[in-house]
């Protein structure tokens, strides 16, 4: 199946055997965002919404899903997740505000935390997305990606080379 890890001899799918991998400290950032109106802009930034305060709820709903990514992405191994932050940053565009989410995850194990850190970061803007829907279900989530890794010894370090958003 050539570069393809999870999959077995017979092509079926597989979890990957990481038992010989040494364990080092391996952080993952990923980037996700949601553009949103003036109207729902001002209610979160002013805490609004009838809801609850909903950077407050986003983080936590990130962090909750980042130590959850095992039971929603079938091939992930249940790792012990170290540290988990979320940070939040508003750019104001031509059609709305853009907020900016980056979801950083660090374990010390023998696989990585890039996909903790992209459910981390898709859960947060959805769960915006939730707590703002009766005001506009117009909001766009997007783009989501990895940032950065680092860690590990088969795999370079990866930086995603991005504009500032």
């Amino acid at each position: 199946m050539g570069d393809l890890t999870h999959f077995n001899e017979s092509g079926r799918a597989k979890m990957v055997d990481v038992s010989n991998k040494p364990e080092t400290v391996r952080i993952a950032t990923a980037h996700s965002s949601i553009l949103v109106n003036k109207e729902i802009y001002n209610k979160i930034a002013n805490k609004e919404i009838k809801k609850g305060d909903v950077l407050a709820v986003a983080q936590v709903a990130g962090i909750m899903a980042t130590k959850s990514t095992p039971t929603i992405i079938p091939m992930c191994h249940p790792i012990p997740i170290q540290g988990v932050d979320i940070e939040f940053n508003w750019n104001h565009e031509n059609d709305g505000y853009r907020l900016i989410i980056e979801v950083t995850v660090k374990t010390k194990g023998s696989t990585g935390v890039e996909m903790e850190a992209l459910t981390g970061a898709t859960a947060t803007a959805l769960t915006v997305y939730d707590m703002c829907k009766a005001l506009d279900k117009g909001m766009v989530i997007g783009p989501t990606f990895l940032l950065s890794k680092t860690g590990g010894v088969s795999s370079p370090d990866f930086h995603k080379q991005t504009k500032k958003q």
